[in-house]
């Protein structure tokens, strides 16, 4: 069986080496197809990986084209019955290919696969995920979700990581995906440069009948947020760069749910940072430099920049 692996490489010279090799050491009886785009790195990351790994399919693009248009590019080269998209920050283990390919195997309806994701030390990270709403995001950011037992957050607290389950959506550091569901439904929308491909993509695969399944019989370790960290300043919760999060959040909303929804999501953006900063003053936390309403400024310069969410802004 032939297994198509794609990469994407940003500024992550030393980290790619890494991942790559623990690929190729978990092969197994499989025959893997390993691709790597560079972003356009400003590191030596195109040189590294070439003299490392001869052997793969380096693909070197003059600019940087965004985490879903750089996997995009591979569809017409693969082989494979499988495709694997992993990040240059996620290290799988010895067993991981073959345990996934086999589970996947044996379950038909699995359309899209993830797994356990850890960080180096050892900490558990989201890897079973719900779709966003604008409501379960407006209670995750004003931390309600304790007084909502009924309302089902992006994270729910109730999940078990030890317990292989079905879910909305897997975070795209190891996806996994059978070929029919990307030739039905395709990969990742190039509308977003980087943020909600993969919740996007799940929200496709669920609609055309598959489901998305959480793999807890195996582990990644993930660092997170390397190649974001070259870009821009990232944020506390999550690593993520706001801005892109930002427009790819309403992008998301627009596409599939409307107009309606996407205007809600700013809304109570807006709201959550009025309820926030009245918080703030009446318990005197506030500071000289408090950034007051920085949410609600970031998600109307993104909906301008996306035309309410009908347009990539970049």
């Amino acid at each position: 069986m032939v297994i198509s692996v794609i990469f994407v490489s940003y500024n992550t010279a030393k980290m790619s080496i890494e991942a790559i090799s623990s690929l190729l050491a978990s092969k197994g009886d499989f025959e893997l197809e390993v691709f790597v785009v560079d972003n356009a790195s400003k590191d030596d990351s195109v040189s590294v990986i070439k003299g490392a790994f001869p052997q793969i399919t380096l693909i070197e693009n003059s600019v940087n084209v965004g985490f879903g248009r750089a996997n995009n590019q591979v569809l017409d080269l693969i082989t494979g019955e499988y495709i694997l998209l992993l990040n240059t920050d996620a290290f799988v283990q010895p067993d991981t290919v073959a345990k996934t390919i086999q589970h996947i195997e044996s379950q038909p309806s699995c359309g899209v696969l993830g797994v356990r994701l850890i960080g180096r030390d050892n900490e558990q990270q989201p890897s079973c995920r719900y779709f966003p709403t604008a409501f379960n995001l407006f209670a995750h950011r004003l931390g309600l979700g304790r007084w909502l037992p009924t309302l089902q957050m992006v994270d729910d607290s109730d999940w078990n990581p030890a317990i292989t389950a079905n879910c909305d959506w897997v975070p795209g550091c190891y996806y996994l995906v059978r070929k029919q569901v990307v030739d039905k439904v395709g990969l990742f929308d190039p509308r977003y440069f980087l943020y909600s491909e993969e919740v996007d993509h799940c929200f496709a695969v669920k609609k055309a009948g598959w489901q998305v399944v959480y793999f807890a019989d195996t582990s990644v370790v993930h660092i997170g947020g390397e190649s974001a960290k070259s870009d821009g300043k990232v944020t506390n919760s999550g690593k993520q760069l706001s801005v892109l999060q930002a427009e790819s959040e309403l992008l998301y909303f627009r596409k599939n749910h409307g107009l309606f929804s996407c205007v809600l999501n700013i809304v109570l953006v807006m709201l959550a940072d009025l309820i926030q900063m009245i918080k703030d003053l009446m318990k005197l936390k506030w500071k000289k430099n408090s950034h007051f309403f920085a949410a609600s400024k970031l998600i109307l310069i993104s909906a301008i920049k996306t035309r309410m969410g009908s347009t990539p802004a970049r």
